[in-house]
């Protein structure tokens, strides 16, 4: 029996290594942010029209490990590359992240991060640059903000902050943004 269970774990090891690795294979850097954001390269049935035109919203409040990229940010570089991939004008897409709860450090300078996490680099900030470069509005709740103490002056150039992460999301909803569920 032990060793019944020993080859099924070796199994399961081997089999999950091997589909980290093609997936790993899968995945190439995107056009438009070349650093964050890796795409696959999909034969699609639904077809986007031509002439498409998004606008996205992403909202988070986890956030991520120490020193690592937040996962909503890079799912937002994502749909920047995979979008474009797939023939969609740059011009053509609008993307928001808002941003409440924990994840909210993800979006302070250095020294407040460090200050936080035990001296570690905010992971985000050449994400957040690059994200902000392409048009892609970062807001955080400010309602939070006053819960963690985090100021205008603590934040990354260009991240916004709004009163509320609802009243971000209503006049963003209002202004024809979808809610992204990822």
């Amino acid at each position: 029996m032990r060793i019944s269970k020993f080859i099924l774990s070796a199994f399961i090891l081997s089999a999950m290594s091997s589909t980290a690795f093609a997936d790993d294979k899968a995945f190439h850097a995107g056009a438009v942010i070349t650093e964050f954001g890796k795409v696959a390269t999909i034969d699609s049935d639904m077809k986007i029209p031509r002439r498409a035109k998004f606008k996205v919203l992403f909202d988070t409040a986890t956030g991520a490990d120490a020193g690592q990229v937040n996962r909503t940010l890079n799912s937002a570089a994502r749909f920047l590359n995979m979008h474009e991939e797939a023939g969609v004008s740059e011009a053509h897409m609008k993307i928001a992240v808002v941003f409440h709860g924990k994840g909210s450090f993800d979006l302070t300078t250095s020294s407040f991060y460090s200050g936080k996490f035990d001296g570690a680099e905010n992971g985000n900030k050449d994400l957040i640059k690059a994200l902000t470069d392409q048009g892609v509005r970062i807001i955080l709740c400010g309602q939070t903000a006053a819960y963690y103490n985090i100021t205008k002056d603590d934040l990354l150039p260009g991240v916004e902050m709004a009163l509320s992460a609802m009243t971000a999301h209503a006049l963003l909803q209002q202004d024809g943004y979808t809610l992204n569920p990822f």
